[in-house]
Parts: structure tokens; C-alpha cells; sequence
């Protein structure tokens, strides 16, 4: 009886998540706007940083190249098994023939379907771009040393009391194209003008850096070194210096490289300077081993050679960024245990998510104020707007 009376609650409570998953998200924002009135935000800076979470999906509805070769090497093993136990099915003696061999085909055609399903799983993971097949919304996920199959969940952190001011959970394998959302999801959240946000190098991207510009959001990313130039010791593109007035690169020997030509790259302008010097050049031995040094440059660069020398003057963000991320999600995994999540489905896990963060925020507030000076906050808001209907927005009859 306790037995069922249990897994009806947790029945209720998946049905809960499943079907409030809007007001749960809109409840967990305005909590966010309250703690902005209580001027428990910090105005200008938010931390964005990104954490693995498990989910429910099995391992084995997740595919991979090496695990479907893995599959089919299991499954290939296996017919050969069952061939070699029909194959002696003569020895023994009839009525367990009659028993014995129509299983062993029934099994077998069960296998042989499964290879044809298989065949039809890497054709398919040939057409996707992280070379993987999930068969839930969660997603085969690198980490420290391992993977896991879950969800990429994204937040924006605000420095001062370390509350989750906005969040997002995706199946993403990385955090690339997370910059500008989570950075313009935190500024919406906050109602600032403008926004300082801060991540690490694993957010660096060229168009996010762009619109998170347009969007009044000013960006302290570090660029990740690409190239191998450096292990070949040869300059790395940092060592040439670009000169906006001649739109020209300088490059270590004093050698002006000039605008040759401009071409597409995966929808961007891609501009190359170089300079017919390079053959005399006493230092070309470490600059490169072709016929002459090319740099490339993005038409919108300007924005990222800003956001570098914003990081040459202001060290302490990264500073900041490190005592800031590590809370919340450590907090977090800590209360959902092993397994993380629970729900299954993307939307469903991003309201199970919500429910978390504003759970968060809530033990946050309280540890701050207080229970008493919560609940006085909160009957102070509903005074005030029950006293000044002015601000509310009422519809029109109809």
C-alpha cells in the first residue's frame, strides 16, 4: 500500500511538470524580476557557463559510430551462435527439435531484423552533424574523461549573490552558439540598458560576439588558439598587428601585408591580406614554409579585436567568472542526485529544470533575507500593487 501510494505521487508529480510547463517557466521569471526589485541582482554583470546533466535515455537508444559497430559486431556474433546451434539440432533428439528449433528461429529473424534497423541507423548517422542518432531528446555528451547521454543546461549567473538569473536546457554537444541567447535572455531578465557578460573560451564565437554587440551586451570571452602554428614554431597570427587606418596587417619583420581579396566562408566575409616580400625575408624560415604569409580576417572583426583589449585591461572578469560558476550547478546536481533528471522529453525537462532553479533562487532568497523578510517583501510588492492599478494593464471590454 505505502508501495503505490508513492509511485501515485510521483505519477501526479510527472503529470504536474508535463502539464504546467509554461506557468512553471513564467513563475521561475518572475521570481527573477522580484529579486531585481529587492536589489538582489547585481546591475551590470552576469556569468554564463554550461554543465552536462544526466538524463533518463538509456545508453543503449543512444548510437554513435563506435557504438553501432560495437551493435553490429554483438549482433553479427550472435546469429552465428544460433546458426551453430541449428546446425546441430540433428544430435538431438526429435520432440526437442520440435521444441528447440522454431525458437531459434524466431531468434534468429529477430537479429537479422535488428541488422536491418542498424543499416538504416548509420545511414541515417551519416546525414547528422555530431555523427550520433538519439533516440529521446537527450544526447550522447563529452565530459571530463567520459560521456554521458543528457542535456547541455545553460546558465546565466549574476556575480553579486550568485542567483540564476535566466537558464536553458538543450541537447547541444557544446557551448558555442549558447553566448548570445543565454547573454540576451539575461539582459531581458534583468530589464537593463546595458550588460557586461562573462564566459569562457568554450563560448567563443565570432556571430555570437556580434549580436550579443548589437544587443548592448559587452562580451568577455577569450579566443581559443586555433592554430598549430606556434608548436612549429612559426608566428602565430597574433604577431602580426592590424592597422585599421591603411586596412593592413604589420607583420614581425615590418612588412606591410595589403588587402589582396575577399571570400565567402559558411556565410561570412572572409578578407586575405598578404605581401610579395616574403621570398627575401630574412625571418621567413619562422613565419611560414609556403611561397608567402597569408592572414585571414572577418569583415566584422572589429568587435572581437575590442573584446580582446577590454581582457587585457580587466583580468579580474575571468577572475569573477571563476568564483561564480561553480556554485550553482554543484548546488544543483548535488539536490537531484545521481541521476539528474527525470523526465524525459525535452520541454518536460526544461520545466523539471525550471522547477530546480527556482527552487534555488527561492533557498537563495531566504538565506539572504530570511523567511520573515521574504514573506514582508513579497506583501510589500502586493500592497503596492494593489494601491497603484495605474501600472497594471487592464484589457479592454469587449
Amino acid at each position: 500500500m505505502v508501495d503505490a501510494t508513492v509511485g501515485a505521487g510521483l505519477q501526479n508529480d510527472c503529470n504536474f511538470r508535463k502539464d504546467n510547463g509554461r506557468g512553471v517557466r513564467h513563475v521561475c521569471k518572475q521570481f527573477v524580476t522580484l529579486c531585481g526589485k529587492l536589489n538582489l541582482l547585481s546591475p551590470s554583470t552576469v556569468v554564463i557557463d554550461g554543465s552536462k546533466f544526466k538524463g533518463v535515455n538509456n545508453r543503449d537508444r543512444n548510437y554513435t559510430t563506435g557504438k553501432l559497430k560495437r551493435r553490429r559486431e554483438e549482433l553479427e556474433h550472435s546469429i552465428e551462435r544460433y546458426f551453430y546451434r541449428l546446425d546441430r539440432m540433428d544430435q538431438k533428439a526429435p520432440d526437442v527439435v520440435e521444441i528447440q528449433a522454431p525458437a531459434l528461429k524466431e531468434k534468429l529473424a529477430s537479429l537479422k531484423e535488428a541488422l536491418v534497423e542498424l543499416d538504416a541507423l548509420e545511414l541515417e548517422l551519416d546525414k547528422t552533424k555530431d555523427k550520433q542518432i538519439s533516440l529521446a531528446d537527450a544526447r550522447s555528451l563529452r565530459t571530463r574523461g567520459t560521456g554521458i547521454v543528457g542535456y547541455n543546461v545553460q546558465s546565466a549567473v549574476e556575480p553579486d549573490n550568485h542567483l540564476i538569473v535566466a537558464h536553458e536546457v538543450t541537447n547541444q554537444f557544446n557551448d558555442h552558439s549558447q553566448l548570445s541567447p543565454m547573454a540576451i535572455a539575461a539582459k531581458q531578465a534583468m530589464a537593463v540598458d546595458e550588460l557586461d557578460a562573462v564566459a569562457d573560451r568554450g563560448y567563443f564565437k565570432g556571430e555570437g560576439v556580434l549580436a550579443c554587440d548589437e544587443a548592448g551586451i559587452t562580451v568577455y570571452v577569450p579566443r581559443p588558439t586555433t592554430s598549430n602554428n606556434q608548436a612549429k614554431g612559426l608566428y602565430d597570427k597574433a604577431d602580426f598587428h592590424y592597422i585599421a587606418q591603411g586596412d593592413e596587417y604589420q607583420c614581425p619583420a615590418g612588412e606591410r601585408l595589403k588587402r589582396r581579396m575577399n571570400t565567402q566562408e559558411q556565410g561570412k566575409t572572409i578578407i586575405r591580406y598578404w605581401t610579395s616580400n616574403c621570398g627575401t625575408c630574412a625571418l621567413k624560415t619562422k613565419c611560414t614554409t609556403g611561397k608567402e604569409r597569408r592572414v585571414s580576417r572577418w569583415e566584422r572583426e572589429d568587435v572581437l579585436d575590442a573584446m580582446r583589449e577590454r581582457l587585457d585591461r580587466h583580468l579580474e572578469m575571468m577572475r569573477v567568472r571563476r568564483d561564480t560558476v561553480e556554485h550553482p550547478f554543484g548546488t544543483l546536481k548535488r539536490w537531484m542526485g545521481a541521476e539528474h533528471f527525470l523526465m524525459k522529453r525535452l520541454h518536460t525537462v526544461g520545466t523539471e529544470m525550471s522547477l530546480h532553479v527556482l527552487a534555488y533562487n527561492l533557498k537563495r532568497v531566504i538565506n539572504l533575507l530570511g523567511v520573515e523578510g521574504l514573506l514582508r517583501a513579497l506583501y510589500a510588492l502586493l500592497i503596492a500593487l494593489f494601491f497603484a492599478p495605474r501600472c497594471l494593464v487592464v484589457p479592454h471590454a469587449r
